[in-house]
């Protein structure tokens, strides 16, 4: 029944003609079942009273799914939001846009979907955060948002009848040119008000030109109109007398001096530092600043205090007038607190006088200009030049003091200079272990030829051996030089640092007794470095060494422990080290519980034959080692330290990425059989050092070789052109005259399959880097006699095969 009472659109049988006929039937029925006709009238009379209530109550309540079903009409919509200055867009909870008026098509693109605008990366988070908050709370405010072309204000706000839409507005930053808004003033009303109180104004660009003034300095600045002033320059319409006083060019120093108040025309909303020149408005007051004048020094601080350089001034008896932040903060003291009376307290006791004698000077004398060399007390090591200058009508200021702040200059000097010093440390280390080789190299070669000729028991054999044992000890030291010099040989290999420290572990553990535990702790996804395992394990057995000898002396027990940890480019950034290039790097941590290092020892522990050890307990060179190891890796090495509180050393080694079709396997090793110690065969050997070259030439000799000698690489290329044949050269490398690479070039056009063997002190790396010679072998200094035997017959075996 309810259903035929509601109108349903589009049928075609109309509803009052079906619920006519149905009463209309069910009055016969009851008529014939009946035969009563007063049933029948009063129930079809009841049924249709009854159903006439019914309908005109159901049209006037709609149903609630018909409210559901009614669609809206955007075009409405988009009728209400249409305006000229505002982008408007409402968007559905999924953020799909429903409706956007022309402007926020012409500034954002219709198919673009907020928050996900043409907006900078920080304008787009604040506007995500600002829908967030619009849908959790109702509504929110964003401020400056800075786009690819313009900057607006945005006003987000729920709306719809479940609230499921969002109504975004966007309305323009209006850019406001306040020098341009200056000039126009100075030639309306107000420029007009100044010159009725006596007010010259005058607004001047960054370059000195005009750009506007008032008329009342147009007429006393040059008897013309104010638009004919602008373009020229301002300094030609002042003048200055020798006092300092200023006056109108056209009126010269016999006009009224003139007070020039300096206001910079900056917009209060602009971001700080965008590097634009702001013009400056000028106002000009009749009667000048006068020597007495005590309302100038707080104008004159109020612009001095702006400027980045160390500025105070004193009066005529040398007292401080004012110090501007700069000129505290270069001086050692409190950005905000009290400075002392005089400038000379500021300096070490020596510098007082000759301080106080020039501030007189500068205050009594006619205006001049000087510097002078002072020590301060804040950092008397550190001379400082401190600038003077005499000055006048500027109240009871006399004279003006520069002083530089020079604290990150001097932090530069002095790593440049560390950097320096451990250079040319490193090249002297070098160039002594080399020539020191050659000493050992004939120390230990007559003491294995005399053990030849002396059996054991002998008187005289147990001291060869004491001479040769320390002449090894010796050349242990050279090694460690050349380590420092980033001259020793390496075997770099790919590897995990954890291994190395694992391998390491079970030696360190006899190194550092039983009183001191031993922590060890490995990050996980380590990246893989290149390296010497050899020289890393060196690396860990010295600094675990340092740090047993500080715990001891601490006490009796303490903590070492050795972590490896991830590096990645943003944990570099965040150290803030100017040293340590961004990148991948894997960094091995050695931290012990010592006393720590001293303050001023700290940049010079890694300098050769330094030491904080007593007299005859260290020979200084166990960090150099290690420095020298690391740089030679190419990875950085850094030490902190607070004293009493343990000492942390950080090694950075770069993660190996290895190249493309590049097979990571062991470093290159030459092929060395087994040969027995002896041989034939005819040998050039080219050496300089007179020693050297008599103890080879004997060793040889001994082992059945037939030897040809030569003092230099042009007396051995001649005896090679002379017809020589020879199965094997042996040379040293650093030659007067003709070096060894040189030599062997030249003798490789005559015999291009001859072998060179290169005795060297240097780097074998580094060696075969700069000689790149095929078939070329290496022999570090210094050898034994049956060291440079068994090379020779590994040499001559492996070209006759």
């Amino acid at each position: 029944m309810l259903g035929l009472l509601r109108e349903t659109p589009g049928r075609s049988v109309p509803d009052w003609l079906l619920i006519g006929t149905a009463v209309l039937a069910s009055a016969v029925a009851i008529q014939v079942m009946t035969d009563l006709w007063q049933l029948t009238i009063a129930y079809a009379g009841t049924l249709i009273v009854f159903t006439a209530v019914m309908r005109a109550a159901m049209k006037r309540v709609p149903t609630e799914g018909e409210e559901r079903l009614a669609p809206p009409d955007w075009s409405v919509t988009v009728a209400a939001i249409e305006r000229p200055d505002v982008a408007t867009v409402i968007t559905e909870r999924s953020g799909r846009v429903v409706c956007a008026n022309t402007r926020y098509g012409e500034w954002f693109g219709f198919y673009n979907t907020p928050p996900q605008l043409a907006l900078d990366e920080d304008s787009q988070a604040r506007l995500s955060d600002a829908s967030r908050e619009a849908w959790r709370a109702g509504e929110a405010t964003v401020q400056s948002l800075v786009g690819t072309n313009g900057r607006w204000h945005a006003v987000l706000r729920r709306a719809g009848r479940g609230q499921n839409h969002l109504v975004w507005e966007f309305a323009p930053v209006e850019t406001v040119d306040l020098g341009a808004r200056v000039v126009r003033q100075l030639d309306d009303k107000l420029g007009r008000a100044l010159g009725a109180a006596g007010i010259q104004a005058v607004a001047v660009s960054a370059e000195g030109e005009v750009l506007g003034a008032n008329a009342e300095f147009a007429r006393r600045a040059a008897g013309d109109a104010p638009e004919n002033l602008v373009g020229r320059e301002f300094v030609e319409f002042l003048t200055a007398d020798d006092y300092d006083r200023i006056y109108y060019a056209r009126e010269g120093t016999s006009g009224e001096d003139l007070r020039l108040i300096h206001l910079p025309v900056v917009d209060p909303d602009d971001a700080p530092g965008k590097g634009r020149s702001s013009p400056v408005l000028f106002l000009i007051l009749e009667g000048g600043l006068h020597a007495g004048n005590a309302a100038a020094l707080p104008e004159i601080e109020s612009l001095l205090a702006l400027l980045p350089l160390g500025l105070a001034m004193t009066d005529r008896d040398g007292r401080f007038l004012f110090a501007n932040k700069a000129f505290r903060r270069a001086a050692g003291l409190e950005t905000h607190g009290e400075i002392p009376p005089f400038p000379s307290d500021l300096v070490v006791r020596e510098d007082k006088s000759a301080l106080a004698d020039s501030i007189r000077r500068h205050a009594a004398g006619t205006p001049s200009s000087g510097a002078m060399p002072v020590r301060l007390h804040a950092s008397p090591e550190e001379p400082v030049t401190l600038s003077l200058a005499g000055v006048r009508g500027l109240g009871e200021s006399a004279v003006l003091l520069s002083l530089k702040d020079t604290t990150e200059e001097t932090r530069l000097k002095r790593q440049v200079a560390q950097a320096t010093k451990m250079q040319a440390v490193g090249q002297l280390a070098g160039g002594v272990a080399h020539d020191f080789n050659n000493v050992l190299t004939a120390i230990i070669g007559y003491c294995d030829l005399m053990l030849l000729r002396h059996a054991p028991g002998d008187s005289d054999y147990d001291d060869i051996q004491q001479i040769k044992a320390n002449s090894n000890r010796a050349a242990s030291l050279t090694r460690q030089l050349l380590a420092f010099s980033r001259q020793q040989t390496l075997r770099p290999q790919v590897l995990q640092l954890p291994d190395v420290v694992s391998e390491v572990s079970a030696l360190l553990k006899r190194l550092i007794g039983e009183k001191i535990r031993l922590e060890v702790k490995h990050d996980r996804a380590l990246g893989a470095v290149r390296a010497d395992p050899s020289q890393l394990e060196q690396v860990i057995v010295n600094l675990a060494v340092n740090a047993r000898d500080a715990m001891l002396a601490k006490g009796e027990s303490g903590t070492l422990t050795i972590s490896t940890r991830k590096i990645t480019p943003r944990d570099v950034r965040a150290l803030k080290n100017e040293v340590l290039p961004q990148g991948n790097y894997t960094a091995l941590i050695v931290e012990d519980t010592g006393d720590g290092i001293p303050t001023d020892s700290l940049g010079k522990i890694f300098e050769p034959f330094f030491t904080t050890k007593e007299t005859g307990k260290g020979t200084g060179l166990g960090l150099s080692t290690v420095y020298g190891i690391v740089k030679q890796s190419d990875g950085f090495i850094f030490a902190e330290s607070e004293p009493g509180e343990g000492a942390r050393f950080t090694v950075y080694l770069p993660v190996h990425v290895p190249v493309a079709g590049e097979i990571v396997a062991e470093p290159r090793k030459e092929v060395e059989p087994r040969a027995a110690f002896g041989g034939t065969g005819k040998i050039l050997l080219v050496e300089d050092e007179d020693t050297v070259r008599a103890v080879a030439e004997r060793a040889l000799v001994r082992q059945g070789y037939v030897v040809k000698t030569a003092a230099d690489g042009e007396e051995g290329l001649e005896a090679m052109r002379e017809g020589g044949e020879f199965d094997l050269v042996i040379s040293d490398v650093v030659m007067p005259t003709m070096d060894g690479p040189a030599m062997a070039r030249e003798i490789r056009k005559l015999k291009p399959d001859l072998p060179v063997l290169f005795m060297s002190g240097y780097a074998e790396e580094q060696l075969r880097r700069e000689i790149d010679i095929e078939a070329m072998y290496f022999l570090p200094k210094p050898f034994s006699v049956a060291q440079i035997g068994e090379k020779v017959a590994s040499v001559l075996g492996a070209s006759r095969q």
